[in-house]
């Protein structure tokens, strides 16, 4: 099992930037792809980005591709998500989640996802 504690989020202007951390308990960290998500207001919770177990292959919703990148850290249990160009769209309660799948690529449906953390808040103001 692992447990997720995200931290980063906060208020921000249109086309700023914040840099979001997921750490991770455990060493077995390095045995999970890791997935972020996103929760605007009365909607839906939508994938974000997601990252392999070696940080090899990386995958972006349409949405974010250019402005956001993902990363992870296997030393240091953390993956990040580093957001740019924040647009007043991207505001909302911001998940990572940790998906043991033994296979080589990432998913973008949350049912694959066995662990999420509590979530962090992303304002962007206009």
């Amino acid at each position: 099992q692992v447990q997720l504690v995200e931290s980063g989020g906060g208020l921000v202007q249109a086309g700023g930037s914040l840099r979001l951390s997921c750490a991770a308990s455990g060493r077995t960290f390095r045995n999970y792809h890791m997935g972020w998500f996103r929760q605007a207001p009365g909607k839906e919770r939508e994938f974000v980005a997601a990252i392999t177990r070696s940080g090899g292959r990386l995958y972006y919703a349409d949405s974010v591709k250019g402005r956001f990148t993902i990363s992870r850290d296997n030393a240091k249990y953390t993956v990040y998500l580093q957001m740019d160009s924040l647009k007043p769209e991207d505001t909302g309660v911001y998940y990572c989640a940790a998906d043991s799948g033994s296979y080589s690529y990432t998913q973008t449906r949350e049912s694959y996802y066995d662990y999420w953390g509590q979530g962090t808040q992303v304002t962007v103001s206009s």
